[in-house]
């Protein structure tokens, strides 16, 4: 089971949009794969087709569980309406204000790594294959537990203005998680969103990425595509709602690289 959180502390750059079709597209491949959405927002939950009004258990009632609740991560899970081999944990609002109720609990930096050795007792034909973290646009407590808990991490960078605003930020965090917490924690690597090869400014900003991060950056461009912006809309990931779509097929290429990597692969 390889564990890669989507992470940009920035906003709008593609984060919910990529954690939603790169699971979705590893799910197609064949792979066992878990949606986990850690964001309050929800919007993973929604773009999934989870109906995030309607859900019984959500990833904040197993987070604030205490020891003798008996609740854990299994009992959150959900099962994709759409792919045979994708569940999802969904969210809750109230994940907005869990870092308040953290604020006086011990090794609270490690709660959700914790509930997730939950999915290492499911049987070997149930097991995932991969564990797809949406997180929050913030660099908090919940960030440094998912930081914690993740193998890998994904960093989403738009092809616009500011791009690389932050970034500097997120990665001394990293550093700090890697240093104190996660010490094998990896950059699984960069990705450039709303690329639009039209655009002087497009090639300028993932010009600048690459020549910044290096082999780091994904091969996979994914393109500004309507189809992509309207698919959240329908409940429905890019593949399900488009398959034909320039954004289905970026999706399915980003999908490939990542499946590499986990073979052995180098970027």
């Amino acid at each position: 089971m390889k564990i890669i959180c989507v992470l940009n502390q920035k906003g709008g750059v593609g984060k919910t949009t990529t954690a939603v079709n790169l699971a979705a597209c590893l799910a197609a491949s064949e792979k066992k794969t878990l949606l986990l959405d850690m964001d309050a927002q929800r919007n993973a939950t929604s773009g999934i087709g989870v109906d995030k009004d309607g859900v019984d258990i959500s990833v904040y009632d197993v987070l604030s569980s205490s020891e003798g609740d008996d609740l854990n991560i299994l009992d959150a899970i959900v099962p994709s309406e759409h792919f045979e081999h994708l569940d999802i944990v969904p969210a809750s609002m109230d994940l907005a204000g869990i870092d308040l109720e953290w604020a006086s609990k011990l090794s609270r930096e490690r709660v959700l790594i914790q509930h997730l050795e939950a999915l290492k007792t499911l049987p070997p034909e149930k097991q995932y294959d991969f564990v797809i973290i949406d997180s929050p646009p913030a660099l908090s407590i919940v960030v440094i537990n998912i930081l914690t808990a993740s193998n890998s991490i994904l960093i989403p960078i738009q092809c616009e203005y500011y791009a690389l605003e932050g970034l500097t930020e997120l990665l001394n965090t990293i550093r700090k998680v890697q240093k104190n917490l996660n010490k094998d924690l990896q950059i699984e690597g960069v990705l450039l969103t709303m690329y639009d090869s039209r655009l002087n400014l497009s090639r300028q900003v993932a010009d600048e990425v690459k020549s910044y991060f290096g082999d780091k950056v994904f091969e996979c461009v994914i393109p500004r595509n309507v189809k992509l912006s309207e698919s959240p809309s329908h409940g429905k990931p890019i593949i399900k709602y488009d398959i034909m779509s320039s954004g289905a097929i970026a999706y399915m290429d980003l999908a490939k690289e990542i499946i590499k990597n986990k073979d052995g692969g180098k970027k």
